[in-house]
């Protein structure tokens, strides 16, 4: 157990008979999770915050029946009704995500973390990886709040910023408290969240248009977090739950039909780049993930921001000056591979692939292997809820032949 963990979880099913249950549950919204506790041994328990850990796996066929016990979402948002001459189908998923709330989308099986401000911000991430997780809301026993939450993209940025700087043993040294005061205030004044019974609609609303990867559920009335909502989680709900619905006939259309994706400026590495460089990327483009390539612009492998936190892990985080190749070499089995996807592929066959594999975004290459694009979870569900709606909270990028993008690819980052 690491000192000043509020509370952390094994996930051990015999806990469950100790553990208590969230104060909230909206109407007509049951069962209730199962969920456990125990507290760190240097630090006073808090009722105000409760922590669910349970196993990591999702049972698919579990969470059909508990949604189907639940019945629709007492809180949906109002359906959007198609204006004349347009095609129904393209609001199936908006009206869909508007009439099920964040509870619905719970899993019945997850993993909570949550950090007291106290603890060093050096063992904080050490913890995110031992626990396997990639954020956690921060909790100022002072002000008896959520303050905000820790994020890969901080473990990037502190590494990123003190790496070559004399003050890299000042920040062996800092705490989580003086990091929200000095750091966070520089990038997110507060934490942004979202109630049990708001539409999920609301939710990919608030994650794409703040641009964040993880979204607290919050209970108005304890301010207890339940989980934390990301796109990966919603776009599997979606898939489970797909054959609750019809079946959208522009599904059966191509990639390079729809352009959803980015298809321009693609941010990538050379493997014989430095892991340094690759931080540089992630910093200054706010992407998620990079396509490595090699010399003849193939890409050979994916790093992602959750490899990153792993070199707390191996105790590499003070080489940064390995390359690619060696830090890709370095991973452990189980990363997320470099997953394709090809211009012909209907958006259907995307979509199933990535709920599938449940990961983040696919490489989209050519015949040769060469990247054209990246479609990612943002950009699905862009594409799906928001635009039907006439909402944009991101850029639509024309997709290009090979011979357009051989003409701009000097415009790509790649060092």
């Amino acid at each position: 157990m690491v000192a000043g963990l509020h509370r952390c979880f094994t996930g051990h099913s015999d806990l469950y008979s100790s553990g208590f249950m969230p104060r909230f549950s909206p109407v007509g919204l049951v069962p209730q999770r199962r969920s456990s506790c125990s507290s760190s041994p240097d630090m006073e328990p808090h009722a105000e915050v409760p922590l669910f850990e349970m196993d990591q796996e999702e049972d698919e066929e579990e969470d059909v029946s508990s949604l189907k016990s639940r019945g629709g979402c007492t809180h949906a948002t109002h359906a959007v009704v198609p204006p004349a001459g347009a095609d129904p189908d393209a609001f199936i998923y908006t009206n869909f995500m508007k009439s099920h709330c964040c509870y619905d989308a719970i899993p019945t099986s997850s993993k909570l973390v949550i950090f007291d401000t106290t603890l060093q911000v050096k063992k904080a991430f050490f913890a995110l990886v031992a626990n396997g997780v990639r954020a956690a809301p921060l909790w100022d026993n002072k002000l008896k709040c959520f303050v905000g939450m820790l994020t890969i993209t901080d473990f990037i940025n502190i590494l990123h910023r003190y790496y070559k700087s004399p003050l890299v043993s000042w920040y062996n040294n800092l705490s989580l408290s003086l990091f929200t005061e000095i750091y966070l205030k520089y990038s997110i004044n507060e934490l942004i969240s979202i109630t049990p019974d708001s539409s999920l609609f609301e939710a990919i609303y608030s994650l794409l248009k703040n641009k964040i990867h993880r979204l607290p559920v919050i209970d108005p009335a304890s301010g207890n977090v339940l989980h934390i909502l990301t796109h990966k989680r919603i776009l599997k709900f979606l898939h489970i739950f797909g054959s609750m619905i019809p079946k959208p006939r522009f599904l059966q259309k191509r990639i390079n039909e729809v352009s959803i994706g980015t298809f321009k400026q693609i941010a990538t590495v050379q493997e014989s780049a430095s892991v340094y460089d690759a931080l540089t990327i992630f910093v200054e483009r706010r992407v998620s993930a990079l396509p490595v390539v090699n010399e003849q612009g193939k890409v050979v492998a994916l790093y992602s921001r959750f490899d990153v936190i792993n070199l707390a892990a191996q105790k590499n985080y003070n080489n940064l000056n390995m390359t690619m190749r060696e830090a890709i070499s370095s991973r452990a089995c189980c990363v997320e591979g470099v997953l394709k996807c090809y211009p012909h592929e209907t958006l259907e066959t995307i979509i199933d692939r990535i709920a599938r594999a449940e990961v983040h975004r696919l490489v989209l290459v050519d015949r040769h292997d060469v990247v054209r694009g990246i479609v990612s979870l943002s950009d699905l569900l862009q594409a799906l809820v928001l635009t039907p709606a006439d909402i944009y909270c991101m850029r639509v990028q024309p997709f290009e032949t090979e011979e357009k993008q051989g003409r701009d690819s000097s415009r790509e980052t790649r060092l």
